[in-house]
Parts: C-alpha cells; structure tokens; sequence
C-alpha cells in the first residue's frame, strides 16, 4: 500500500450488513448499483466496456468484493477511469486506499471535502442522542477521523462537469456533509442522489438488514445541517428525475420514485427531520 496513503486511527470493518449484500442491479443500460453490506456503490458504464466510472467506494475492507463486482461487469482486470466521491464519510471512501492502489486511478470531490479527504480536518462526531433506532445508537462506533489521500483526490471542475462521465453534472446537496455532490444526467433525468436522500429508514437496524422501502432524508446519525440537507432535496425534487441510485437503499423508478419524491419534499421535516439531536436546531 502507498505509505503517502492512510486511513484515520479509527478505520475498521463495521459488523453491519443486509439482505442486499453483494446484489447487483442495472438501473439503466450503462447504470449499475451495486450493494456492500448497508451502502450502494454507483458504476457507470454499459457491461462489457471497458471504459467505465466507479461512484464512491464502499464500506472499510469491501475493495475485494468490489473488484471482483466490476471484473464480474466489465471483464478481467477492468479498471475504471476514475473514482468519482458523493463525499467522504466512511462508508463512502472505505475501500479508496485499496481501489487507488490497485487500479492507480484519479480520485475526485466537491473543494469542501477536500478537508476530510487530505487530513486536514475530521468529520463531526456522530450523534447517539438523535431521534432514531439502533444504528443512531451505534453510530459512536463509526469512523469519522479524516484520511489521506494526498494529491491522489482532484477537485472537480467548478463548471459543473464531472470528469470521465460525459453527460453528467455535478450539483451540490451539502447537509449531510458540507460537499457533498449529487450527479445529474439531463438526457434520460438519471440520478445519482448519494446520501441527499435514501430509501430506507438507515436509523433502525431492523429496516437496514430487511432493506424495507421506505423514502427518507439523509442518515440522521451523521447530517449536521437540516436547512441544507431540506434545500439540497428541493433542488433534486426540481429536477424530476425518471431514475435514481441512492447511497443506502433500493433503486427507484418512475411513478414510484415520483410519488416519493412529492412525499419527501412535503414532508420533509416530519419524515427526515428528526425531534431531537445535538445538530437539530
């Protein structure tokens, strides 16, 4: 491994999964969502291609399952182009260190990740008194110590392009983290929403593990600006868009995903706003 390379003093495997662990979906003809144990990863790329993007990068230790998830997609020794971050909480940039040394590939993110991503900064505790279930309680547990990944991240570009996805832009849905991004493909409305808003109840780890369908803002446990996290959905709401991958949860469509949406952003302070918690108000 690349010495200049190094996780926080916390970084470890997290004994948490779901009946979706190591299940696939094509959303669209060149749009995977892959599951590794709680969180999705994005692929970008028809199957078979060998040019193709990876959208975050899993949980602590899943750089195996992976690897072996885009061979599996895109063919022996296949390497993407790029890692593309939504942002760099754990369960997001768990695998990056081991993908980077692997595939020697670019890593990029929002400037205001960059902090959390370099070793300038950690990420706020997460909050065991918020409103939620057992996760919520866990969540102490968890990783939130900045990592290292030197000149290996890039910062996207700021017109809005995102590098190795032509088609796709990038929109800023901070609130769950301050740069946190989405990505937007005005063509077929396909989205990547990250962890803006989910499909499931990511609090209760009875929903976690059963995957129950259930439309939610961002994880209560680790969003530290409610105002934001609500503007960030309006501006996807606004969007309309006709697919969307999630960082925790199933894939939506059409109807389904209209009508969740319309609920979400009605609602939003009764279903993902929680009553209490060190960062509600």
């Amino acid at each position: 491994m690349d010495k200049n390379l190094s996780y926080g003093a916390d970084h470890k495997y997290i004994p948490t999964t779901s009946i979706g662990n190591g299940i696939g979906e094509e959303v669209l003809p060149d749009l995977y969502c892959y599951t590794i144990q709680i969180v999705n990863v994005a692929m970008l790329g028809r199957k078979d291609d060998s040019s193709f993007v990876l959208v975050d990068a899993g949980m602590p230790h899943s750089a195996p399952a992976i690897i072996a998830e885009t061979e599996k997609r895109f063919g022996k020794d296949s390497r993407p182009e790029a890692i593309i971050l939504t942002h760099g909480h754990f369960d997001h940039i768990g695998a990056v260190i081991e993908l980077i040394d692997h595939w020697d590939v670019p890593v990029y993110a929002h400037q205001l990740e960059l902090p959390f991503l370099t070793g300038e900064k950690d990420y706020p505790q997460p909050d065991a008194t918020v409103e939620g279930g057992m996760v919520a309680k866990m969540s102490p547990y968890f990783p939130n110590e900045a990592i290292q990944l030197g000149d290996r991240v890039q910062v996207l570009p700021d017109d809005g392009t995102v590098p190795h996805m032509p088609g796709f832009r990038w929109i800023h849905t901070p609130g769950h983290a301050p740069g946190h991004i989405s990505f937007f493909r005005d063509e077929d409305r396909a989205l990547i929403a990250g962890d803006a808003f989910i499909t499931v109840k990511q609090d209760s780890l009875y929903k976690v593990f059963t995957q129950e369908l259930e439309i939610n803002g961002p994880p209560r446990y680790l969003t530290t600006d409610w105002e934001a996290a609500r503007d960030s959905v309006k501006k996807l709401v606004a969007l309309k868009p006709a697919v969307a991958i999630v960082g925790h949860g199933v894939p939506l469509k059409g109807e389904v995903l209209t009508q969740s949406l319309d609920k979400l952003i009605k609602q939003f302070d009764q279903i993902a706003i929680p009553d209490y918690g060190k960062y509600v108000n």
